[in-house]
């Protein structure tokens, strides 16, 4: 299966709740390192982190796709290549 063709297939339904908050841990940690204001050096690192997991969880979670998908591409590439 290409990356592009994962990318499009369908989620499941736990990698999609995942993935929301995968992005709402990046939204909340852009907002706190973007904040206009003076923060302790601590919360604007530790919003850092929050951004690199948020944005790992969100593609780990947009890369799974579900088994009947991907039984079915695994199917496909394992036929003899006879003509049949």
């Amino acid at each position: 299966m290409k990356i592009v063709e994962r990318i499009k297939a369908p989620t499941p339904k736990f990698f999609k709740i995942l993935r929301s908050v995968g992005l709402a841990l990046l939204a909340i940690s852009g907002t706190i390192v973007a904040a206009p204001i003076v923060l302790p050096v601590t919360v604007v690192t530790v919003a850092g982190y929050m951004a690199v997991a948020g944005g790992v969880i969100s593609a780990v979670s947009q890369m799974t796709v579900k088994d009947e998908i991907l039984r079915k591409t695994q199917d496909d590439t394992n036929k003899p290549r006879d003509g049949d």
